[in-house]
């Protein structure tokens, strides 16, 4: 019996957004909405994907007569979803959805819209093993001093970094592009705009970017730091499409960003450069340190297996890899030309310095969490790890800027490794993943979504 109830609701509730529609309030542009039955305990399923945040009635009934307030829904950052059920002491419950006008006035409270702890997150002091506070990685470190990370400025940027309104048509986050089950990179050769459009670069992880010496960001360069990096993607015409001025607006018209302001900067008042520093804090936070290179650093890697501890040794040996990605942050203090091709379709760091020396340069990224990151590379050609340790054994390409560490006797290198030890060396590789850091909440998209 519970079957036919499930599809019942399902009839009422189209039939409802029907009659709403051509009512006097229609349906808002770009909203959409899903029922579905869910076939094992006969309840329904509401789904609601609204780019404008609206607020949503529903209305529940036993005899399709008088019709009562079961639920009034806001929607945050886009989408809401709830299961729906037979109501006690009822045969049967009919739901039906409306849009009214009037509720739109309504404001949203951080408890309402962000599923946030109580108290914050430990952006602040994250406990870092003995292999993170060597003077070699401390030195790393681009935090300003003017800018230190803090729980609450970190907790207000991981919000905004989530947040779908920081794009023009409320469909793009900086989370859409550096997403957290991919080491906050995105698995697209080249990320998707606010417009539908692809970006030209592909998108580079942002794990452990507090560590990089030199803090320009992008694969160019062309930000001279975190802080400068952050507002750049909002503003760019693909990517999502706002002014700073309109940034301001949207994030002031929000109310919960008044609380988390104030907790932040103790006080509401929203500016760009506050949202900067807020978005850069949330970054810099984001530092992976428990992989399973991690867990055997201090045990001399007792944890790998023979063939991670084959590949250890090329990658710091044979394979030169350490060169270009040392440290234990796996990442340079300089750019590299690294041979991808002659001439360059995109001439890198020698488009923003007009230099010919640098062409073909581009901003060496970490290796923490690579085999999360693919595709590879600033144009994202490379798939897979093996296709980039093939490329690096016998493919790399002649250049005049090519990096003297894939020279040999003035020619490209070639590693000349076996099919196994090309094995090795991915497998090493793969012990740079942090699976903590893919599910830890405080890194977690935190708007609430309903169920």
């Amino acid at each position: 019996m519970k079957k036919p109830v499930a599809r019942s609701h399902l009839a009422l509730l189209l039939a409802s957004l029907a009659g709403a529609a051509s009512a006097e309030a229609q349906i808002p542009t770009d909203s959409h909405i899903n029922f579905s039955p869910l076939p094992e305990n006969g309840f329904m399923r509401i789904a609601i994907a609204d780019p404008g945040n609206h607020t949503w009635n529903l209305q529940v009934s036993h005899d399709l007569i008088f019709w009562y307030e079961f639920e009034t829904i806001k929607v945050h950052n886009g989408r809401f979803a709830k299961n729906l059920h037979v109501l006690e002491n009822t045969p049967r419950s009919f739901y039906r959805l409306n849009f009214d006008p009037v509720l739109q006035a309504g404001e949203s409270r951080v408890n309402q819209a962000l599923a946030l702890p109580s108290t914050p997150g430990n952006y602040a002091l994250p406990s870092l093993p003995a292999h993170f506070l060597t003077p070699q990685v401390i030195a790393q470190d681009n935090t300003p001093a003017d800018n230190p990370v803090t729980d609450r400025a970190a907790t207000l940027g991981r919000v905004l970094f989530y947040d779908k309104r920081l794009s023009a048509n409320n469909t793009i986050s900086c989370a859409s592009c550096h997403q957290q089950e991919h080491g906050f990179s995105d698995p697209r050769q080249f990320s998707i705009g606010f417009r539908g459009e692809e970006t030209d670069r592909n998108s580079m992880g942002l794990t452990n970017a507090k560590y990089y010496e030199r803090g320009h960001f992008f694969w160019d360069e062309r930000s001279q730091t975190l802080e400068e990096q952050v507002l750049e993607p909002i503003q760019n015409e693909v990517e999502m499409g706002l002014t700073l001025d309109e940034l301001v607006t949207k994030v002031s018209a929000e109310r919960y960003y008044a609380e988390l302001f104030t907790l932040a900067f103790g006080d509401a008042v929203v500016t760009s450069e506050r949202i900067s520093l807020a978005l850069a804090q949330f970054i810099r936070s984001i530092i992976s340190t428990e992989s399973k290179f991690d867990h055997g650093r201090s045990s001399n890697f007792s944890n790998f297996t023979p063939q991670e501890n084959q590949g250890r040794r090329i990658f710091n040996g044979q394979g030169r890899c350490d060169d270009c990605h040392g440290t234990d942050n796996f990442v340079s203090d300089t750019v590299f030309n690294n041979g991808l091709e002659n001439p360059y379709t995109d001439p890198g760091i020698g488009a923003i310095t007009r230099r010919q020396q640098d062409l073909g340069k581009f901003k060496t990224p970490s290796l923490r969490n690579i085999a999360l990151t693919g595709p590879y590379m600033h144009d994202g050609r490379f798939r897979t790890l093996e296709e980039v340790v093939e490329f690096y054994d016998s493919q790399v390409v002649n250049h005049p800027n090519l990096a003297p560490q894939l020279r040999n006797n003035n020619r490209p290198i070639r590693l000349n490794l076996s099919e196994a030890e090309k094995r090795a060396l991915v497998a090493f590789l793969n012990t740079l993943t942090d699976p903590n850091l893919t599910t830890d909440p405080k890194y977690s998209d935190p708007f609430n979504y309903g169920e």
